[in-house]
């Protein structure tokens, strides 16, 4: 399975964010989306999870035959959380179950899910409001995971977390990435390094794979050439 982008452009106003975005995602890696501030990389997963409009070209799901993306396909998991912060946190996992029990693949119950992302027992029954930015982050991370989409958009999801439970949560990412086809936006060049099977540079309006070196600082000074080039 693979995610095809062809030819996708965005502007907003006068000015093109995407110009003419052509890629390949593949199932089973995990791909670090790199890029400046501004260069697009929000724009990018928005125009992906269709929560705003292409100007033009198309994106599509390959496995066999083409496949048109549906909501389902699709997993987002914004760098600021949402989550209803009335709820508990278990209550939130079960009403989330619940109405999506027909599109679930695993049967797992509420606490082995909260044991997956590392949420100690004294917390799964506390209000999502007194949760931190960290834990709120990790509860949007879960339902998403719930779900199993075959497209996760990460945008700089391990930003709020400490350093053991983004050490977690990268083992996580890797644990899962067989299944889906994860896209993790970074502007962390060594979290990218370490985490990622490939990296992709968004820069101009363009979307540029970087080729594996086997030197490591010879790799980092092409990733930088692509970040900055005019």
């Amino acid at each position: 399975m693979k995610l095809v982008i062809k030819n996708l452009k965005k502007s907003f106003d006068k000015k093109q964010i995407l110009k003419d975005v052509n890629f390949e995602f593949q199932k089973g890696k995990i791909y670090g989306l790199l890029g400046r501030n501004g260069a697009g990389k929000t724009t990018l997963f928005n125009c992906l999870s269709e929560d705003i409009e292409i100007d033009s070209g198309q994106f599509y799901i390959e496995e066999n035959q083409i496949k048109e993306i549906t909501p389902e396909d699709i997993g987002y998991v914004l760098s600021t959380p949402n989550v209803p912060e009335f709820l508990t946190a278990r209550e939130f996992l079960k009403f989330f179950i619940d109405i999506n029990q027909k599109h679930l693949k695993t049967n797992k119950t509420i606490d082995q899910w909260f044991d997956l992302i590392q949420i100690e027992k004294e917390d799964r029954d506390k209000l999502l409001k007194d949760y931190s930015h960290g834990m709120k982050n990790k509860m949007q991370m879960l339902v998403n995971i719930i779900a199993s989409p075959s497209i996760l958009l990460l945008d700089e999801p391990l930003t709020s977390f400490d350093v053991v439970a983004q050490e977690e949560m990268k083992q996580m990412f890797k644990n899962i990435k067989k299944d889906h086809i994860i896209i993790f936006s970074t502007h962390i060049m060594e979290l990218a390094l370490d985490l990622c099977d490939e990296i992709v540079v968004l820069n101009k309006g363009v979307l540029k794979e970087i080729k594996k070196e086997k030197d490591i600082e010879t790799f980092k000074q092409k990733i930088m050439e692509a970040l900055v080039e005019e």
